[in-house]
């Protein structure tokens, strides 16, 4: 399993080594602990203009996951599950709305992105998948934050 992290922010300080233990765990338990994945913590302004150039928002967003197991040339690296792209800025002011920790909310971000990657959907999707998604969340979040310390 390869999972490579990046930081391209400044503003808010990243547990690289923490994450790297927590995406460990949840590809374990979602059956892909043999696949390579890549997440990038960016600011509101980049994350922005990858919401405009990939999804034609023009506004930020929390994270953006790009599966690459979809697709015409999904067979071209078979170990490759994709990429997350996690907003800090949002996450920070998410946690604040949520009542979480930062850790906890990005934490959340990762099992939702890496959801995403294992093909769960919640947008233009029936409300069974959209459900079955919520439940698969909370049903990881549950078992992480028994398993290990968040903060």
């Amino acid at each position: 399993m390869n999972i490579q992290i990046e930081n391209q922010q400044k503003r808010i300080k990243i547990d690289k080594r923490r994450i790297r233990s927590q995406v460990n765990a949840l590809m374990k338990l979602l059956n892909c602990a043999n696949m390579e994945i890549s997440i990038t913590f960016v600011d509101d302004a980049t994350i922005r203009q990858i919401n405009k150039q990939y999804l034609s928002k023009d506004r930020p967003t929390n994270v953006i996951s790009f599966p690459l197991q979809e697709g015409e040339f999904c067979d071209i690296n078979p170990q490759m599950l994709g990429d997350i792209v996690i907003s800090v800025d949002t996450a920070e002011r998410d946690s604040v709305r949520g009542n979480l920790s930062f850790d906890e909310e990005i934490l959340f971000l990762i099992i939702h992105g890496l959801l995403h990657l294992n093909g769960y959907n919640h947008e233009n999707t029936s409300i069974a998948q959209s459900r079955k998604m919520q439940k698969k969340e909370k049903e990881l979040y549950s078992l992480l934050t028994q398993t290990t310390a968040i903060n």
